[in-house]
């Protein structure tokens, strides 16, 4: 069974998709575009699709990430083109890689976000982020399936800044902007690391933390987008490419060793 990993976006209004909403999407998808999948055994087969930490309903992203089992070899590339093809515009597949290791979901360590806050003075912002910065703890709660939990938000967060508005237009979601184009009103742009922790600390409660600790309450809700995620490089506080292992994986020949 051959094996690929695929990366895909939500952009513009498809990221008021849900994830259930994305894998019924998907499921035809692989139909209409005729892929060879391979199936689970037993009395109610499904083909085989691993997801790996999707970003949550109203949430754009950059940066999704999938693997899909064959029961055939396929061109990644040409199997990207037709997936992308039988997707709607917005979800669009945007990198395919034959998997040649093992550990997917456990690479993707940490997300850049960026969080969009129309009406927040980017000054009013920086102090805000100094604040949050500073503080050792910072507890939020938020309402979970098994009740109110209070976690830490600052111990999640790695990297916290307010970025330029007017240098970011090449990040920028186009739904995000106005009729007549980008909005004029004051607009803070902050840009984020975040640990994939358990319980999962999303963007909203970073901004919940924000509240806490200098009283930010954006006037109207956030537009927030995965720009990244994958393996958290320590020292530097960046997030890398967790599909560059597949592409530098070498395959060693039967029989060579």
């Amino acid at each position: 069974m051959q094996r690929i990993r695929l990366r895909y976006t939500k952009r513009g209004r498809l990221r008021f998709t849900s994830h259930r909403d994305f894998q019924r999407a998907f499921e035809r998808a692989l139909r209409r575009a005729e892929v060879p999948m391979a199936y689970s055994a037993g009395f109610t087969p499904h083909p085989k699709v691993s997801y790996a930490n999707a970003a949550p309903t109203g949430v754009g992203s950059e940066a999704e990430y999938l693997e899909i089992g064959l029961a055939r070899t396929c061109d990644p590339e040409r199997l990207r083109v037709l997936l992308d093809e039988s997707l709607p515009a917005g979800l669009d597949i945007i990198e395919a890689v034959e998997a040649r290791t093992s550990g997917l979901a456990e690479r993707l360590e940490a997300s850049v976000w960026q969080v969009r806050l129309d009406g927040v003075d980017p000054d009013r912002a920086r102090q805000a982020v100094a604040a949050f910065l500073a503080a050792e703890t910072v507890e939020v709660q938020r309402r979970t399936k098994n009740g109110i939990r209070t976690f830490d938000t600052r111990g999640a967060v790695t990297r916290l800044e307010v970025v330029d508005a007017a240098g970011d237009a090449d990040d920028a979601d186009p739904s995000e902007q106005g009729a007549d184009g980008p909005r004029d009103r004051a607009c803070a742009i902050l840009r984020l690391v975040v640990r994939h922790l358990t319980p999962a600390v999303r963007p909203d409660d970073v901004l919940s933390g924000l509240d806490a600790t200098a009283d930010l309450a954006p006037p109207v809700p956030a537009a927030v987008t995965r720009l990244a995620q994958g393996p958290l490089d320590e020292e530097s506080g960046t997030v890398t490419d967790p599909l560059a292992h597949d592409r530098d994986a070498v395959t060693v020949p039967a029989g060579s060793a």
